[in-house]
């Protein structure tokens, strides 16, 4: 049987990034490094718009090829400051904006950016299914869509970690227990790449392919 987290609102991860801004880049942005730096690797062998869904603080912002255009949402203020301190600080003229956004309900148009990144999100928000249809609707067709995520194990110690951590959900900010079918829910992107990532294998990077949607010429 599939495990599936309880939902955490909006609200609650709102106030649980508040408590995160002060220290994200000295605690989890610490831990999730190895794989923040594999996505942007990859999305720099690339050209074009990008749009990094949960910018968060902005780590990855200086790490981009200057010759990718950026644009960044997040749900948190707060963290979406510190973000635009990294980018007056580092000069990022290819930064083009920065909003406040909730990732379930984008304002951007249809196939609006060549890539999609999504890094240590889905876990955060409360209807991760209604995310993946908003990051393969902003993708341009034959663009890509890459995630960064933890997916939990049914199985053997970290599993039992997992589930004991899940009611502690709206606190801590972020889904322990996940399963990889709540993002395997697009019929138009086709995954083409799951590499498991430093440390530990804790994480994954999932990238898709947007295909034609079915019935296009």
């Amino acid at each position: 049987m599939v495990s599936r987290a309880p939902v955490v609102d909006t609200e609650s991860v709102r106030h649980a990034y508040r408590r995160w801004a002060p220290v994200y880049d000295y605690t989890f942005g610490q831990v999730a490094e190895a794989g923040r730096r594999q996505a942007v690797k990859t999305i720099n062998e690339r050209d074009g718009s990008v749009l990094e869904v949960g910018v968060g603080t902005g780590l990855s912002l200086p790490c981009y090829g200057r010759h990718l255009t950026i644009t960044g949402i997040d749900l948190s203020p707060e963290m979406l400051e510190k973000a635009q301190e990294k980018v007056a600080r580092h000069r990022l003229g290819n930064v083009a904006g920065l909003h406040e956004m909730d990732a379930s309900a984008l304002t951007f148009a249809n196939e609006s950016f060549d890539t999609v990144v999504a890094m240590y999100v889905m876990t955060v928000v409360p209807e991760p299914e209604r995310v993946m249809r908003e990051l393969e609707r902003v993708c341009a067709t034959g663009g890509e869509v890459i995630l960064v995520n933890h997916f939990s194990q049914e199985e053997g110690v970290r599993g039992f970690l997992e589930r004991k951590l899940a009611p502690f959900a709206d606190y801590i900010g972020w889904h322990s227990v996940f399963s990889l079918d709540q993002v395997l829910v697009c019929p138009n992107l086709r995954l083409i790449e799951r590499r498991a990532l430093k440390p530990f294998g804790l994480f994954t990077m999932l990238r898709f392919v947007k295909n034609p949607a079915s019935g296009s010429n």
